[in-house]
Formats: C-alpha cells, sequence, structure tokens
C-alpha cells in the first residue's frame, strides 16, 4: 500500500472514532474528566494525521528510487588511459615499488 492510502486509511479510522466520541460523549455528557480526555485526545490525533498529509509527499519523493542508468557493454576507448598510472602497480614504463 502507498503511502497515501495508508493516509487515507487512517483518516476514515479517524473520522469513525470521532464519531463514536461525540455519539458516547452525548450518552455520557462532556462533564467529565475523562471524556474531556478522550476529546483532547481524538483532536490531537486529527492535528496529527493533517500533518502528516501535509508532509507525506516530501517523504514519499525522497524515498524514490534514483532513475537508473544504463553502462555500455562496449570498452572504452584505449587513448582515456594514456599517462595513467595502474592502480597499486605504478606507472606502465617503471616497476612497481
Amino acid at each position: 500500500m502507498s503511502v497515501h492510502e495508508e493516509l487515507t486509511s487512517v483518516q476514515r479510522c479517524l473520522d469513525d472514532l470521532i464519531r463514536s466520541v461525540g455519539r458516547l460523549e452525548k450518552e455520557m455528557g462532556s462533564g467529565g474528566l475523562e471524556m474531556r480526555r478522550v476529546r483532547a485526545d481524538t483532536n490531537h490525533l486529527r492535528e496529527s494525521v493533517a500533518l502528516l498529509r501535509e508532509t507525506a509527499p516530501a517523504v514519499a519523493a525522497s524515498q524514490r528510487r534514483p532513475d537508473l542508468v544504463t553502462i555500455s557493454d562496449t570498452p572504452y576507448d584505449p587513448s582515456l588511459w594514456v599517462d595513467t598510472d595502474d592502480e597499486g602497480l605504478g606507472a606502465r614504463d617503471r616497476r612497481a615499488p
């Protein structure tokens, strides 16, 4: 599942939770400390999911794989290696250390 789909699923569940808390609040009343805490927690969750939705495109974009670069199997032009040292062997006309 993509990040966008996951966030949509979380948002749906959160909407269900908010509706359920609203119904519970109507039955129990909103004066109790416990009910106020539950309402505050659901509001915090709503804000947190909203922040996640804002940052999700940036996170998803940074996790994309870089474009692949095709490297040809043809040999390189030998003129590229003129006057170069072989790694660990030194220059071509001299002895290795």
